[in-house]
């Protein structure tokens, strides 16, 4: 079973006291959340401010830190668009990287998502495929894309569990369908965290947990950080 650690994703500072918001403590909080059973790592790279970025230099400076805390373990990053606001903008900082995550993420729910993934994949970069909807699935098999991705994520943002099992069910037989035979991560968010870990682990697909996707542990009590929610998932 992989553990990938998300440790901070879009949450805001505010979200919890122990969330990693800048190069020094998004590094911290990978080595711990590794130490703690985590077999890779996702994070969305911020700035001094907090701030979330795709700017060459902030992203060579967290990878620096993250990788020597936590050498030789996966790392990478969300692309998503809200990051840079403007999707030129977005493709020339992703070319001019000097060094370059592990995995990155393209959410099949934006407009941009070829163009990204076309960039990425030029840049050897290998694309974890975002698919939060049976929609986004449908699409992404439509331009031909699914056996080019490294991995397919379902993300689910439903918060009802039984829903957020339905819906994580038929984006695996929309994948199933079209003969695609990718590694599965799968993951949600809030209350719907926990029923779809334990979904991941009973079908042996790698699962995602950390603060970006919830706070809380599986009894409903606020966990200290991601180190904290990386040991539930692994026990």
């Amino acid at each position: 079973m992989i553990i990938q650690a998300c440790i901070n994703g879009a949450r805001p500072a505010s979200f919890h006291p122990a969330l990693p918001t800048t190069p020094d403590a998004i590094a911290a909080d990978a080595a711990a959340a590794v130490a703690a059973g985590a077999h890779e790592v996702h994070l969305h790279v911020r700035d001094a401010s907090g701030a979330e970025t795709l700017a060459p230099a902030t992203v060579e400076h967290v990878l620096r830190l993250v990788r020597a805390r936590v050498p030789g373990t996966l790392v990478g990053i969300s692309t998503g668009a809200w990051i840079e606001r403007d999707d030129d903008r977005r493709l020339a900082h992703i070319g001019a990287w000097p060094v370059r995550p592990d995995y990155a993420g393209v959410n099949f729910n934006e407009p941009g998502a070829p163009g990204l993934f076309e960039r990425l994949f030029r840049c050897a970069i290998p694309v974890e495929a975002g698919l939060a909807t049976v929609a986004d699935a449908e699409r992404m098999i439509r331009l031909q894309l699914g056996e080019r991705a490294w991995r397919h994520a379902i993300e689910i943002g439903e918060q009802d569990s039984a829903a957020a099992i339905a819906q994580a069910e038929a984006i695996l037989a929309t994948l199933a369908h079209a003969g695609l035979t990718r590694p599965i991560l799968l993951h949600g968010f809030d209350d719907s965290a926990w029923p779809l870990a334990r979904m991941a682990r009973a079908r042996g697909f790698a699962l995602r947990i950390g603060l970006e996707d919830t706070s809380q542990l599986p009894d409903g009590t606020v966990a200290a950080g991601n180190a904290d929610l990386v040991r539930a998932a692994a026990a």
